[in-house]
């Protein structure tokens, strides 16, 4: 087993094992569950379909529970959107990170990040990128984690300085996802520079959304 997703980072490495665990035995057992039964197994291990999905079918995907069925649907993303992954060298535990939360939630927050929700897969559907910055906002859960992220606030103010389209927690952090347009090439540069003055050590990767999600590879054909 080969993974470069850094663990305990906020970037789904457990999703990702996961993932290809249950497709690697579903090939060596001759492909008896489908693409929907995958779903839900894979779903079912992780406890949530949020990471698993996406990176099992790719792109961005919307799923919940509905009487303990799965339901899930794919968002058209438009074309000229990338990211940067901003990764340090510290690690944060999902239950750490879950351990700072609030119990209860206001009302008016609930409301809040309802319309944030819409409004960023209303803009990447239309390719409304302008729009980011604003679906980017959160009362739910990135100020409280935030504590635990040493230079979270500095390093979103420079994001911003930069003109990113938006600066958000990845997951439960600690890594901070940033969304650019796809013709920057100066950002990751730059944030780097800003980065390497900091006490932790932070990498800046430049990511592409892949749409296709899982491929199983073999020596003579590859199946999606």
């Amino acid at each position: 087993i080969e993974s470069d997703v850094p663990v305990s980072r906020g970037l789904g490495s457990s999703a990702a094992c996961i993932v290809g665990g249950v497709v690697g035995a579903n090939e060596l057992a001759g492909r008896v569950l489908n693409k929907e039964e995958i779903s839900e197994l894979i779903s079912e291990i992780e406890g949530h379909p949020d990471n698993v999905l996406p990176a099992f079918l790719g792109g961005m995907v919307v799923s919940a529970y509905e009487d303990k069925q799965l339901i899930h649907s794919k968002v058209n993303v438009k074309e000229g959107v990338k990211f940067c992954a901003l990764i340090p060298e510290f690690t944060l535990s999902t239950e750490k990170a879950r351990g700072v939360l609030p119990k209860t939630i206001d009302y008016r927050d609930g409301v809040f990040n309802v319309g944030r929700v819409a409004l960023m897969i209303s803009a990447l559907n239309n390719g409304e990128f302008h729009l980011i910055k604003d679906a980017c906002k959160d009362k739910l859960h990135q100020d409280y984690r935030a504590g635990l992220i040493e230079n979270f606030y500095p390093i979103k103010k420079e994001c911003e300085r930069l003109n990113c389209l938006g600066v958000f927690l990845s997951g439960a952090g600690p890594t901070i996802m940033v969304m650019l347009r796809e013709e920057d090439n100066d950002f990751s540069k730059e944030i780097q520079k800003f980065l390497d003055n900091l006490q932790s050590k932070w990498l800046a990767k430049e990511l592409k959304m892949d749409k296709v999600g899982t491929v199983v590879k073999t020596t003579d054909s590859v199946t999606k």
